[in-house]
């Protein structure tokens, strides 16, 4: 006697004499299957179609849109891939990264100097010729200051002894016993004044060539100096990172990082050879320049103070003409634009 199965009302499919599904029982099990589906998911209507058993179809899954949901609906057609457009916002963001991190790498790297436990690239001759520069850079400055001292007090000079040639030439009028002793001395006062603005001019000439030198031309080349002292800082800060990667293991992590290593380190060394020929190139202009400059001002210099303290007038305006010095006349302007035409 054949035992019967126990049955179960969920796995039961009721069928007709032929052999086929009765529908409403059908459409129970469809409709049974999309209530225990979750209403919030989006999901398209799975409908299955059984046929009979005797039929060589297979069973046909129907996709079509959930009624139950006319909020999210998708259209289907043909998918596109577009090229993803750079976002400025992530561009920024790897520059400050960058930054960042070789902020830090230098900021280290100068650290380790100060501590002593850190390597320096030094070229000796370059160094040497900077430092020369520097400390004639503060003897110029010094000389400028005392030029400059020198000006203002000869033009308090210079008009202390207008005005007292103003006072003899006047007691001159007035005193007739003394008319000539007066007299005398107005005109000495006057042309010591008349030499001294000469000599001041040619002084005045001195301290502003001097002073371009000093604040432009030398100033320039210690300006690119800093400039290759902050690149010889990242490319010994990169150098370090690569030696140190260099006596770690070799392995599949760390090549990567030894490869990307070794092509910071090799930009970095030809923007470092490229800034350290750049300031050997304006060092030997510089010095071209200062000697010229020099030679020429010191002249002057020597000339004009020489002919003022010797009473010689013609050879200090000799010396004026020489180096092409014009003097301003006292209350005299300037002519206008439309008088030089």
């Amino acid at each position: 006697m054949a035992q019967e199965s126990p049955k179960n009302s969920a796995a039961e499919i009721p069928v007709t004499s032929n052999g086929e599904v009765e529908d409403s029982h059908e459409h129970g099990f469809s409709r049974d299957l999309k209530r225990s589906l979750p209403a919030g998911l989006g999901l398209s209507e799975t409908q299955i179609t059984s046929h009979g058993f005797d039929s060589t179809k297979e069973g046909v899954i129907e996709a079509g849109p959930f009624p139950g949901d006319q909020r999210i609906q998708q259209k289907s057609g043909p998918v596109i891939l577009a090229d993803e457009t750079k976002n400025p916002a992530m561009e920024k963001l790897e520059l400050v990264r960058k930054w960042s991190l070789n902020t830090y790498k230098c900021t280290r790297q100068i650290i380790s100097e100060k501590l002593g436990r850190g390597s320096r690239t030094v070229d000796l001759e370059l160094e040497a010729q900077i430092d020369i520069l520097r400390e004639n850079k503060r003897k110029y400055e010094n000389i400028l200051k005392l030029a400059q001292t020198l000006s203002s007090q000869l033009y308090q000079m210079i008009h202390t002894q207008r005005q007292l040639g103003d006072a003899f030439a006047d007691l001159s009028l007035k005193s007739l016993e003394l008319h000539e002793e007066f007299g005398y001395n107005a005109d000495t006062q006057k042309l010591l004044a008349k030499n001294g603005e000469t000599l001041l001019g040619a002084i005045n000439f001195f301290i502003a060539s001097v002073n371009t030198l000093v604040s432009k031309t030398i100033e320039d080349t210690l300006l690119t100096v800093k400039q290759y002292e902050s690149v010889r800082i990242e490319y010994d800060a990169y150098r370090t990172d690569l030696e140190e990667l260099n006596l770690g293991p070799r392995d599949a992590n760390t090549l990567p990082k030894i490869e990307q290593s070794q092509q910071l380190f090799q930009a970095h060394k030809e923007k470092y050879d490229k800034i350290r020929q750049d300031v050997s190139i304006k060092l030997k202009f510089l010095e071209e320049n200062k000697v010229k400059v020099l030679h020429n001002q010191l002249v002057l210099f020597h000339n004009a103070i020489t002919a003022y303290f010797a009473g010689n007038q013609k050879q200090l305006e000799q010396t004026l003409k020489q180096f092409h010095i014009k003097l301003k006349t006292p209350g005299v302007n300037a002519p206008s634009w439309l008088e030089e035409q």
